[in-house]
């Protein structure tokens, strides 16, 4: 699922590179036919190209957050408490196995007495 989203992320930063460029070509096209003059072409390309980049930035914010809720809801468990909690229970493991070993020689130390 996330690298569903993670190929949807970068495919809209390609939208918005290829949207950059599309606005320069239609920018200039207007420059050729004489309705717009090269100053106001190139203000018309930055204005349109920073109100995407908002527009954007506003998108991936709320889809960052979406995404931390849906993980959240999902209570899926993150790498590092994962092995966090992988190494306590591996502790326990060799813990119990020592307490188990002394308790065998133990009891079979008062066996044979």
């Amino acid at each position: 699922m996330l690298e569903l989203l993670k190929k949807g992320m970068l495919a809209g930063i390609g939208a918005a590179v290829l949207t950059r460029d599309k606005i320069r070509k239609a920018t200039r096209m207007l420059v050729e036919e004489g309705r717009l003059s090269s100053d106001e072409a190139e203000k018309l390309t930055e204005d349109l190209v920073n109100s995407g980049e908002r527009e954007w930035e506003e998108i991936n914010s709320k889809f960052q957050s979406s995404l931390k809720k849906i993980s959240e809801d999902l209570e899926v468990v993150r790498k590092k408490e994962f092995a966090d909690l992988k190494a306590r229970v591996e502790s326990l493991e060799q813990r119990l196995s020592l307490l188990e070993e002394t308790r065998s020689r133990e009891s079979g130390a008062t066996g044979n007495l």
